[in-house]
């Protein structure tokens, strides 16, 4: 997992340390915005989320949680489809990364409701 954190850092976001595990909080708005705009559907969508997120200035924040694993696992963890689904992943945050950058993919706009 640490060449996937070097590589979310570089091609994604280094404000975010662990983007496969934990929940994603989202308000209303926040989670129409990203989600209807979100063009991955494998396992790498939390970094486009987090893409969209840094560029439409919508908060973010980490916070622990305690986890117990449990048999059931949607994951093949064996070697060979580990590496292929962390190539598949790679892929994915190049893609994105490419994609936003040279304008293929575009920001939407973001208006954050006033909660005050």
């Amino acid at each position: 997992m640490i060449a996937f954190h070097f590589f979310v850092s570089i091609l994604c976001s280094a404000s975010i340390n662990d983007t496969q595990c934990g929940f994603k909080l989202f308000t209303r708005e926040a989670s129409y915005c990203l989600f209807s705009n979100l063009h991955l559907q494998r396992w790498a969508f939390d970094t486009e989320i987090i893409i969209l997120a840094e560029k439409l200035k919508i908060p973010m924040n980490e916070i622990g949680v305690n986890w117990q694993e449990i048999e059931g696992s949607k994951l093949d963890t064996s070697k060979f489809s580990l590496i292929v689904a962390s190539v598949g992943m790679l892929r994915d945050m190049i893609c994105v990364n490419l994609c936003y950058s040279l304008g293929i993919w575009k920001f939407p706009s973001y208006i954050s409701a006033d909660v005050s």
